[in-house]
């Protein structure tokens, strides 16, 4: 389990993230059409998972706007943004926001949370994911994790970005 903090408060996950070399654990999240997006999907493609608490918050809002301005100009990459937000809510944050770069993901009825460590199992925010990024190669070996100390915090994009070079 991971010691992070929200608010300066002490808060523990249910794990922790994967290691670095390890392969990305095969994952199931609800689009925004509530079809699937699934790690077998993006198979042969660069991952980013940019994982948060909710869209409603202003510090969440920003790291999907500046995912989605990175996502750009990445070479076979998909920027998936997952929370727990409804799918509904998450396409009309980026309908509205007009983010076409990035792919949403909810997690509100999925075991992703806990298989990547997320999960925020005390504090206002249980149940909720925490703030992490995993990235992973084309062939699914994690070149790259952050679990964000501070739930209130962005996570370090120039590093996320780095470990894509």
């Amino acid at each position: 389990m991971a010691s992070i903090t929200f608010q300066s408060n002490p808060v523990s996950t249910v794990g922790e993230l994967p290691q670095a070399g390890s392969a990305l654990p095969a994952f199931e999240l609800v689009g925004q059409d509530l079809g699937a997006v699934s790690s077998a999907d993006l198979a042969g493609k660069r991952v980013v998972l940019n994982i948060f608490p909710s869209l409603d918050t202003g510090t969440c809002a920003m790291s999907v706007r500046r995912f989605n301005e990175l996502a750009a100009g990445l070479e076979n990459t998909v920027v998936v943004c997952a929370s727990k937000d409804l799918p509904f809510a998450q396409a009309r944050f980026c309908g509205a926001e007009g983010l076409e770069n990035v792919v949403t993901g909810s997690a509100f009825r999925s075991s992703f949370g806990e298989d990547l460590g997320v999960t925020m199992q005390d504090g206002p925010l249980a149940g909720l994911l925490s703030r992490a990024v995993v990235i992973a190669d084309e062939n699914g070996k994690i070149l790259y994790t952050q679990q964000v100390a501070e739930v209130t915090e962005e996570p370090d994009y120039d590093a996320a970005v780095a470990a894509l070079s």
